[in-house]
């Protein structure tokens, strides 16, 4: 029996400030002051980001989306929904963020995976999902992380391919609810490498998980869900960035 060489599963590790450059630094301090403003505008107002999604949604059920039909921009094809199913004290719910088709530059392909037992989305209606964001009881952002394929049922590119796409994720219009459009669309600014950490781990999980189980299809493998995930703090994060600029 021939021996299968896996590869090694490198360690999933939050970035550090001090490794960006002052341009990066720059911009994500720009993104993390959007959504300070954000926070003081609905404090002011009595509300919060999770309530402002679920609000006039009647009954919150889990697995079910907020709002009911998911949040699109007709101009930049970004898309995103609130839901839950993952309970514990730690997550109320989570925020999934996507590009679809129209917004996905036709040089970019999907991953080549003739084993796929399920249909991958395709032409105008394929999705890419970028980052889902996980929320604390209080309405506040408390992780990040990235997921199998049957999860969000996209379609599958590469991880080079999906950080490509960050900079065109945008909600400008109110529905909703302008701040929380304003701060989704300046949480993926402001944690960009903690995402770009997270899809480039994300690859290479799903590259060891087919290495160990070659007869599955490992995009539709029900054991494997969440493939990595990030604490997060905006805090913290923006005081880091705001460390490594005063001694630069």
């Amino acid at each position: 029996m021939t021996a299968i060489t896996l590869e090694p599963l490198p360690q999933l590790v939050p970035p550090l400030a001090a490794s960006l450059r002052p341009e990066t630094i720059s911009r994500m301090r720009e993104a993390g002051a959007r959504v300070r403003e954000c926070y003081r505008v609905m404090t002011r107002g009595g509300v919060n980001i999770v309530g402002e999604v679920l609000r006039g949604q009647g009954t919150f059920y889990e697995m079910t989306h907020y709002p009911l039909d998911d949040v699109f921009d007709r101009d930049s094809h970004s898309q995103y929904y609130y839901h839950a199913h993952r309970g514990g004290e730690l997550e109320h719910g989570h925020f999934h963020t996507f590009l679809r088709g129209p917004g996905i530059p036709a040089q970019l392909t999907m991953l080549d995976y003739p084993q796929a037992s399920e249909p991958w989305p395709q032409g105008d209606k394929a999705i890419a999902h970028l980052a889902a964001i996980s929320m604390d009881a209080w309405g506040y952002p408390s992780g990040l992380f990235a997921c199998n394929r049957w999860v969000t049922d996209e379609s599958w590119y590469p991880a080079e391919a999906v950080i490509s796409l960050l900079d065109s994720f945008v909600i400008d219009h109110a529905n909703p609810s302008w701040p929380v459009n304003i701060w989704l669309s300046n949480m993926l600014v402001l944690f960009r490498p903690h995402i770009e950490a997270l899809l480039v781990h994300r690859d290479a999980v799903i590259r060891h998980w087919q290495a160990l189980h070659p007869d599955k299809d490992v995009f539709e493998d029900r054991q494997l869900e969440i493939t990595g995930q990030l604490a997060i703090s905006v805090d913290d994060w923006l005081a880091e960035l705001e460390a490594v600029s005063s001694v630069s």
